[in-house]
């Protein structure tokens, strides 16, 4: 049995904070100041947390290994068995050049490019968020807005924006079920939670994007449909994630979103000539003149419709409760972990959904889709394997940055630096939301972020007399406007649309509203740890 310790270094809590916290530092350096590739940075922080845990803290080292592996096993199960699918189902809509008629579908959908930007960037965007995240939604939309007429660098600040509000349920939710599995928290209490603080944000958003576009008269021309957009956004996510599920959220809150702004009067209304030239200064795509048969119209939504299916009805109590019996759960070999106070962590023993998880959900309504798109089994499986082949180093980045998480929570890394942290008291509630930007701006992802910093919020939390929940879910929610800023996801948008070498260029105008929104976050959660918002709490 290993017991974990909270002063190794000294006997001193803050020397102790200090050679704890040498993993995230490194990878803090390496991604931000060095610009290491993201999964070389990530095996550097791994294995000086595994030198740490067995240097400093005195883990065995069989253990140490052990819990890497742990933390590596979740990075691949079910975290990127979900991206996996769910990109796989994309690049077969590539294939068949469905993708393309749902592109031109969109562009039918309103003639405003306000409203256009909407509806691409803000619940597109998100519906792709819900599915894959990792920064499939940027790469996508900022092609369809150019290829709309959009000059690019709009385009990628438009799309780099939106990408906020539906991230922290983004990949079927692996952000929030990642923050639960590594804080030991009800997945339903940490989703319910952050479903009371991102649709808050949800609220501005779809106003802050219009205004991107085209400025005072985009918002006072245009403020209706964003505003019925947001409302219904934030409704739909508020519910989903609170009473339906956290894979859900984002699904149905983009379906919704989508609903109410294409219902809105206004929507419709033809922009004046003066506004589209003003806004759209690129050159619109030859193709999107070009009239589509209603049947593959409706095929190109198939894909996107099946997954919303398999999804639904895998929340059906009797469904639900017959997928969960194809859980194994096991003790995890060669791990045997005590806290400093003699508890057993959870880290002891180990969960595998094979059926019920969100990834296996999306396989099945990607195998539906490939009958319904004509894709041949031998296609299929050969996209299947070229996804893989695509996302290795994304691959290797998660499950390395997942190994890391697992060594720094179980080794007493984490514990020591939350005891630390606490010291800042009331001050801590501000703060926490800054930490998880910090975390996404740096490491690009917010399942990454959750999975550094989740246990050390709620080890502050409990020290400092606040709401473990509450901090945790700061931390996701903190997190998601951190994505924007991130070099991984500026890079994805600027290669998408032929900027690549301008990311500062876009960088500049994405930063006011990253930390604009992030000290709107801050607030909330202060409002939140007190009477004043905390009433808002479940």
């Amino acid at each position: 049995m290993y017991v974990q310790q909270l002063r190794p270094v000294a006997d001193s809590l803050g020397l102790s904070a200090l050679v704890a916290a040498l993993p995230l530092v490194i990878v803090l350096v390496l991604l931000g100041g060095v610009r290491m590739k993201a999964h070389l940075a990530g095996l550097s922080g791994l294995l000086t947390a595994v030198l740490v845990a067995c240097l400093a803290y005195r883990m065995p080292l069989d253990q140490t290994l052990s819990s890497a592996a742990q933390g590596a096993a979740f990075g691949l199960f079910p975290i990127l068995w979900i991206v996996v699918n769910a990109l796989w189902v994309y690049r077969m809509t590539v294939r068949t050049r469905h993708f393309d008629v749902l592109r031109r579908s969109f562009g039918r959908l309103s003639d405003d490019p306000r409203v256009q930007a909407l509806v691409v960037a803000f619940c597109f965007g998100a519906l792709l968020e819900a599915l894959a995240g990792f920064g499939a939604p940027v790469a996508i939309c900022s092609v369809m807005l150019v290829a709309l007429g959009f000059d690019p660098v709009r385009a990628a600040v438009v799309c780099l924006v939106a990408n906020t509000a539906p991230v922290a349920f983004g990949a079927m939710g692996t952000p929030v079920v990642t923050l639960a599995q590594v804080t030991g928290l009800p997945l339903d209490t940490v989703a319910s939670v952050v479903g009371r603080q991102t649709p808050l944000l949800a609220l501005v958003v779809p106003l802050v994007l219009v205004g991107l576009v085209d400025g005072r008269r985009g918002l006072r021309e245009t403020w209706v449909p964003a505003l019925v957009c947001g409302v219904a956004f934030a409704a739909a996510q508020f519910a989903a994630s609170n009473y339906v599920s956290a894979q859900l959220a984002d699904i149905a809150a983009s379906l919704i979103g989508a609903g109410a702004l294409v219902a809105v009067p206004h929507a419709r209304v033809p922009a004046a000539e003066t506004v589209r030239a003003s806004v759209l200064t690129g050159a619109r795509g030859e193709d999107f003149d070009q009239r589509d048969p209603r049947p593959e119209v409706l095929r190109a939504y198939t894909p996107y419709a099946l997954i919303v299916v398999v999804f639904s009805v895998a929340q059906i109590p009797a469904v639900k409760d017959w997928l969960a019996r194809a859980t194994r759960t096991f003790d995890w070999p060669f791990l045997d972990v005590v806290d400093a106070h003699g508890a057993r962590v959870g880290g002891n023993v180990f969960s595998w959904p094979v059926v019920s998880t969100g990834g296996t959900l999306v396989l099945i309504a990607g195998v539906a889709a490939a009958v319904v798109l004509g894709v041949h089994a031998r296609v299929a499986a050969a996209e299947w394997l070229a996804t893989v082949r695509e996302l290795r180093f994304a691959i290797l980045t998660v499950t390395s940055v997942l190994a890391l998480a697992y060594v720094m929570n179980l080794s007493g890394q984490a514990a020591t630096i939350g005891y630390c942290v606490a010291a800042a008291g009331a001050g801590l509630a501000f703060l926490s939301p800054v930490l998880g930007w910090f975390g996404v701006a740096v490491s690009g992802s917010d399942t990454s972020a959750n999975a550094l910093f989740g246990a050390l919020q709620v080890t502050a939390a409990r020290e400092s007399g606040l709401s473990p929940e509450l901090l945790a879910a700061a931390n996701s929610s903190g997190g998601v406007l951190g994505k924007m800023i991130s070099p991984q996801n500026l890079t994805i948008a600027c290669a998408a649309v032929g900027l690549a070498g301008r990311e500062g260029d876009v960088l500049r105008k994405v930063l006011p509203w990253s930390v604009g929104l992030l000290l709107v976050m801050c607030l909330i959660v202060v409002g939140q740890s007190t009477p004043v918002l905390g009433w808002t709490l479940p």
